[in-house]
């Protein structure tokens, strides 16, 4: 089917929000009297959410803290109020992310923010680096009641466009948006360059993997003219 419009992720796919995102999880791990942990280390626990992320650092520091107990929630509280204030801070626009999007956008397809962040961080991230009037809308982690590599987000904004899922691209930069997309039944492209957990995106059931998001316009316009 032509495609008529994308679901794009964030962090990993449109910026690079590790160096924050670090900074914010080793701000909460002084905090708590426990030693930093390396950027590259952090960057590994990025993907599934802040939650996952701030369970991971607290296993890698050495807590056998679980999800709402109490050291749990005392570092959640930490990491939250440091991010709050570092957000956008360090981060930057990967290269073709601009080209990608004005391209899209010239095709006439229409273009949603799908990203497991909190969504309370979304706007102002994406106001700071202009990319805010690119989307219709953005939908977080915490913005219905499950995240990627749950379908559920991507289905969400299929309806707000009443379009099929065929009818949607998915982008992103790891498997959780893959398995998303595939259960979701839309065409999925992946860039390398993300984070995935610390593993490659190369042989995942993709439809494609790019380079730089600039590629896509031209990769859309002749998918859309074979089925024209």
């Amino acid at each position: 089917m032509k495609i008529e419009a994308a679901c794009i992720d964030l962090d990993g796919t449109l910026l690079d929000t590790i160096p924050d995102l670090a900074a914010a999880a080793n701000r909460m791990l002084t905090a708590l009297d426990m030693p930093p942990l390396p950027e590259e280390r952090i960057r590994e626990f990025v993907g599934k959410g802040a939650e996952v992320l701030i369970q991971r650092t607290l296993v890698a520091a050495g807590v056998a803290s679980v999800a709402g107990d109490a050291d749990h929630e005392q570092a959640r509280v930490h990491f939250y109020d440091s991010y709050r204030r570092l957000n956008g801070t360090h981060a930057t626009v990967y290269s073709g992310v601009i080209e990608g999007l004005e391209g899209l956008r010239a095709l006439g397809l229409r273009l949603a923010c799908v990203t497991n962040k909190p969504a309370e961080f979304i706007a102002p991230l994406l106001q700071r680096f202009r990319l805010a009037d690119y989307f219709e809308f953005a939908i977080g982690g915490d913005t219905l009641a499950f995240k990627k590599p749950h379908p559920g987000q991507l289905l969400e904004a299929c309806r707000r466009w009443a379009l099929a899922p065929p009818q949607v691209l998915a982008v992103g930069d790891s498997l959780n948006d893959a398995q998303a997309a595939r259960a979701a039944g839309m065409p999925v492209f992946l860039v390398p360059y993300g984070y995935n957990e610390g593993c490659s995106v190369h042989g995942a059931d993709v439809d494609g993997i790019v380079s730089s998001l600039s590629e896509l316009p031209s990769l859309i316009q002749g998918q859309n003219a074979r089925v024209s």
